[in-house]
């Protein structure tokens, strides 16, 4: 165990260790490579901000390794390589059961309905109004989207 997770910094990369041990310990060689991984880019990302992680920051690491994995399954998709993009896409959902829940699709939308009604007239303005709010539980893409139909039906 890191000394940050020891210390408190992070329990959720601590649980990300704890489930590595176990798949090791399971034998369960994709599991051991997945989770590997993911704490690699989270310790890559600590000494990126020379200080220990929290748990926002676990989740950002998480959320990046889930983007790829979609990304990577759709291209393999696309490529006629089924066989990879189920395990591309296998992984995203395995990565996905460590991050927070997501949050419910009208209480967004809310939030852009206030941020409109408080003058916001750009996407940019919108997003950077309501993504504060949901820090580390939304996706990104989804606040855009779900901006860009506010503001077109506006």
């Amino acid at each position: 165990m890191s000394d940050a997770a020891a210390a408190g910094g992070a329990p959720l990369l601590a649980r990300l260790q704890a489930e590595q041990v176990a798949a090791r310990k399971a034998q369960d060689r994709g599991r051991v490579l997945l989770l590997g991984t993911v704490v690699s880019e989270a310790r890559n990302r600590e000494l990126a901000l020379r200080r220990a992680l929290t748990d926002d920051d676990v989740v950002e690491v998480l959320r990046k390794a889930v983007k790829k994995r979609r990304e990577a399954s759709g291209v393999y998709a696309q490529a006629g390589r089924a066989d990879m993009a189920d395990r591309e896409a296998a992984e995203a959902v395995a990565l996905e059961t460590f991050l927070p829940a997501a949050v419910d699709p009208e209480e967004i939308r809310a939030a852009i309905r206030e941020a409109v009604a408080n003058g916001a007239t750009a996407v940019g303005a919108g997003m950077g109004a309501v993504l504060p709010r949901f820090k580390g539980r939304v996706d990104g893409a989804v606040v855009s989207a779900l901006v860009r139909e506010a503001l077109a039906a506006r």
